[in-house]
């Protein structure tokens, strides 16, 4: 084999070179090509969002490979196709190496706008087909409904009703569970009792979970239990705030214990309180999120987050849970497990859950007001309502993951689906109609992933690339569909500019008992060919006796037999 060790096949190469093994076929391999990459800087993985609200700002994740010899400081410049609008975004490059970050782009029309990231070309690249990527991005106009759940009005709670409030794009209801008061508060957006009836609660999109636990001034069990569900089938967020009470330690012993993405000391249910105020310090993840994001630049977001006032207390938090991702940690206290997580944030179901462990987080408000205190709480709300207000559809939601797939991706569409009255579809069946780029369409009935809560779901295999056209209908209403498109970008399958993979041909050979081979060698490997002892015949045994066929045989034979002696007159 004359190859380069690059495959761009599904199958594995090395499952063949194990066949190649079992057949007693010994695999000899000249490399060709350069073990050297071409030189080059690769725009690799923009991942942006499908959709932002009219103006706020988005974040744009990308990666950047380079194959050149020196480090490379470049800009990158985000423009529209439609209004012309451009920022940049400065990154340094490490020679052989690769980077990641992101560039924010803010919301300002409603629709679709086509956005080209695109990377220089520097002196030295080789290839320049692989330096821009375009993509869409549809502005909105959105409402977003929250339900803040508290005991006490403390300042954390009054400052996130207040910055909730006075949002233009929020939509707050406020239940306070007053433990010195026989009467629920009461005031504009209060509600009187909890929403138990499934319908009231899917309309909210993020629920606050304040220092609340179980009784009679908090929830119940089967209350609890519509939280969850609401978080894993009806996409929606919530945020733990606990409080000095510690209530929310009497949450772990219901559903909702599953969503909490820490663990706690069950011992210090009241937290710890510190005579000096200490600070967040953010992780390397809370510093490129877009949660977490103070400022319109990293550098100058990661001195905002050093100048912020501290907190004196904090939660009894332990360690976070596995597969959660912590944003923020205290400053100076740490425990076996490291510095005490007090942001995390995790993905639940459909939905998502973040755990803020202060409840100073109004004191940010010193000198300078809500510019801090009001931002952050809005892209809480934002990013934890993001599923929802992507999904497509009022009585009908449909959620792609990935949201842009590539080719070959398998798509996994959840479907949230509500009757005449805005409950959740209990009884009533769901299609999606697939249509491919080409025009086809086929239609698969959608699984239903839980009868309480109408959700469903189904697969589609991509395997075209093009604008997808997915299209959902129910049983209850059929007339009332929604359509959600979904685009899938085309790659180069056959990858320009790379080196010999000599790892991969090294292990083919060593598996089926053959060797590398170098070009020069090539004349005494057809020696070494010629030398080899001929195969012994391959010898195939097939029993007569316990064959199809043979029993076919001697049917027809008799067949004939008899047919013959009815042709002779013989009886």
């Amino acid at each position: 084999m004359c190859t380069d060790g690059g495959h761009n096949a599904s199958s594995s190469v090395l499952m063949q070179a194990q066949r190649m093994r079992t057949r007693g076929i010994p695999l000899f391999i000249i490399p060709a090509g350069s073990p050297y990459p071409l030189p080059d800087l690769a725009l690799q993985d923009v991942k942006a969002p499908t959709y932002g609200i009219i103006g706020e700002t988005v974040q744009i994740p990308f990666t950047i490979k380079s194959t050149l010899g020196k480090e490379t400081r470049t800009t990158l410049t985000l423009a529209s196709r439609d209004t012309g609008k451009t920022v940049t975004r400065t990154v340094t490059i490490p020679a052989q190496g690769e980077v990641s970050d992101a560039v924010l782009w803010k919301i300002e029309k409603e629709g679709a706008e086509t956005l080209e990231l695109k990377l220089p070309v520097q002196p030295q690249e080789r290839m320049h087909n692989n330096n821009a990527s375009s993509f869409s991005i549809a502005g909105r106009r959105e409402s977003i409904k929250v339900l803040v759940i508290d005991t006490l009005p403390r300042w954390e709670y009054r400052f996130i009703r207040n910055a909730l409030y006075r949002d233009p794009g929020v939509d707050v209801h406020t239940l306070l569970f007053h433990p010195g008061l026989e009467e629920m508060g009461e005031g504009p957006g209060y509600l009187v009792k909890f929403p138990d009836r499934m319908e009231d609660l899917a309309q909210y999109d993020v629920i606050f979970i304040g220092d609340v636990g179980l009784g009679p001034k908090g929830l119940t069990e089967e209350q609890a239990a519509l939280l969850k569900g609401m978080v894993k089938n009806q996409a929606s967020g919530i945020v733990f705030l606990p409080g000095y009470q510690g209530k929310q330690m009497e949450l772990l012993k219901s559903e909702l214990g599953d969503l909490m993405p820490v663990t706690f000391l069950t011992a210090k249910p009241e937290g710890t309180t510190q005579r000096d105020p200490s600070p967040l310090f953010l992780t390397p993840e809370g510093r490129g999120s877009l949660l977490t994001m103070l400022a319109d630049t990293e550098g100058e977001n990661e001195e905002v987050w050093r100048n912020l006032p501290g907190f004196n207390w904090y939660a009894p938090v332990e360690r976070p849970k596995a597969g959660t991702t912590v944003l923020a940690v205290h400053a100076a206290d740490k425990n076996a497990y490291g510095r005490i997580p007090l942001i995390v944030t995790q993905s639940y179901g459909n939905g998502k859950v973040l755990f803020m462990g202060t409840d100073s987080a109004w004191r940010w408000r010193r000198g300078v007001e809500d510019k801090y205190h009001y931002r952050f709480w809005s892209q809480v709300a934002r990013w934890m309502s993001y599923q929802r207000n992507m999904a497509a559809g009022e009585r009908i939601r449909l959620i792609p993951n990935p949201e842009r797939p590539r080719l070959g991706d398998t798509l996994t569409v959840n479907a949230m689906v509500s009757d005449k009255l805005g409950a959740p579809l209990q009884n009533g069946e769901v299609f999606l109609d697939i249509t491919a780029p080409e025009g086809t369409t086929s239609r698969v009935q959608m699984d239903n992933m839980d009868h309480t809560w109408g959700s469903f779901t189904a697969s589609v295999k991509i395997n075209r690339p093009g604008t997808w056209k997915l299209t959902a209908s129910s049983s209850a209403e059929p007339d009332k569909s929604v359509t959600l498109p979904v685009i899938t970008m085309g790659e180069t399958l056959e990858k320009t500019g790379q080196p010999v993979n000599t790892a991969l041909m090294e292990e083919m050979t060593s598996i089926t008992r053959g060797r590398m081979v170098k070009a020069e060698e090539i004349q005494q490997l057809i020696k070494e060919i010629k030398e080899l002892p001929v195969p012994p015949p391959m010898e195939t045994r097939i029993l007569l006796w316990c064959s199809p066929y043979t029993l076919a045989v001697l049917l027809f034979l008799l067949t004939l037999f008899w047919i013959g002696r009815k042709l002779n007159g013989t009886i």
